[in-house]
């Protein structure tokens, strides 16, 4: 999957879930999420960049949070049901 899929998949899901960040909205436009190489998200402790390759996690109170893939790894398991 190329790097351009990513971004429409990225800016369908944060368009899909209602969030809105500083680049998310009328103006912006999926190239240049890909030029900025991901986009901010309003977490708790402020704007977050989610960049390509990144999990991005609703906490319990609805937030989302960007996460490295190697501390993703380190902290959660895949569960099986």
């Amino acid at each position: 999957v190329s790097q351009s899929r990513y971004t429409v998949d990225c800016v369908e899901f944060v368009f899909n879930i209602g969030m809105d960040s500083s680049m998310i909205g009328e103006v912006a436009t999926v190239n240049k999420v890909k030029d900025e190489g991901g986009f901010l998200i309003p977490t708790l402790e402020g704007e977050m960049k989610a960049s390509f390759g990144d999990f991005i996690i609703k906490g319990v109170n609805g937030e989302f949070y960007p996460c490295k893939p190697d501390i993703f790894e380190k902290t959660y398991e895949e569960v099986w049901d």
